[in-house]
């Protein structure tokens, strides 16, 4: 999922590395902690590296860690995806082309940041129990499809062709287009309507913290209760719960979220 709020021209401090013959963007903050884990953040449906705003930037501040942030392939200014999506696309990010980038730029054992799509990666990711991971923040997370998911996705087609949203995330993405409508039309798909992480939620061992607006438009209470009733081995489950605040919590009370996470990261 995406959420409409107004966004930024990328940071300074963008670079870029070849992988699997293409090129990704990337953000990366060095340490000003030795030993902390890193934080690894994961960008929503249709987000990229300067989506994030300022926010890696005052996790790093509050934290101390290394903290890193990537625009997946067809997203920001990184290289166009080189296959059609998928509906087990979800799945493709996290179980692939996480452990890649992990691998080629030493992340050993992060905290896994995530929003909206992104947040499922991120409890996809862990629930494989393949690399190490030392907690997953989970904002605005998605688990299943909802009736409310397929009319909020509908309702941001109609905006998105109306042109002014458009015209905001074109300022983020080389193909602005491609990003929307694979995200889209995705989601839309009959197939896509039994998608869900049941499985991958089972496999957690890590801590989570999961992190929800309270006038969310797309994530749902019922989709946190959903990660604490089956992932219940995981280490520890926290919920919090943001009043005044909609899709993008690290957006509209970036305060509130920089400190939950600065807690668990102290806590593990």
């Amino acid at each position: 999922m995406t959420s409409r709020s107004d966004v930024i021209p990328a940071q300074a401090g963008i670079q870029f590395l070849e992988l699997d013959g293409a090129r990704l963007e990337y953000l990366d903050l060095p340490a000003t902690q030795p030993g902390r884990p890193e934080i690894l953040l994961l960008h929503e449906g249709m987000g990229s590296v300067s989506m994030w705003r300022d926010f890696p930037q005052r996790l790093a501040s509050a934290t101390g860690s290394r903290t890193l942030a990537w625009s997946r392939h067809g997203f920001g200014r990184s290289s166009p995806r080189a296959a059609p999506w998928t509906p087990r696309f979800v799945h493709e990010e996290a179980l692939e082309a996480m452990p890649a980038l992990r691998e080629r730029l030493g992340i050993a054992r992060p905290l896994l940041v995530g929003h909206s799509t992104g947040a499922s990666m991120a409890l996809v990711h862990a629930g494989a129990n393949a690399w190490p991971v030392a907690g997953v923040v989970a904002m605005a997370p998605l688990t299943d499809v909802e009736d409310s998911n397929v009319e909020a996705i509908l309702a941001a087609r109609t905006e998105y062709e109306a042109g002014a949203w458009r015209e905001k995330l074109a300022r983020h993405h080389d193909d602005v287009d491609a990003v929307f409508y694979g995200w889209n039309d995705t989601w839309l798909r009959p197939e896509f309507g039994t998608w869900n992480l049941r499985a991958d939620l089972a496999g957690i061992r890590a801590p989570i913290l999961a992190i929800l607006g309270a006038e969310d438009e797309y994530a749902s209470p019922a989709q946190v209760e959903t990660i604490r009733t089956t992932a219940t081995r995981a280490a520890s489950f926290e919920f919090l719960l943001l009043p005044g605040c909609g899709h993008a919590p690290h957006r509209d009370r970036p305060d509130a979220v920089v400190a939950a996470v600065a807690r668990l990261l102290d806590a593990v």
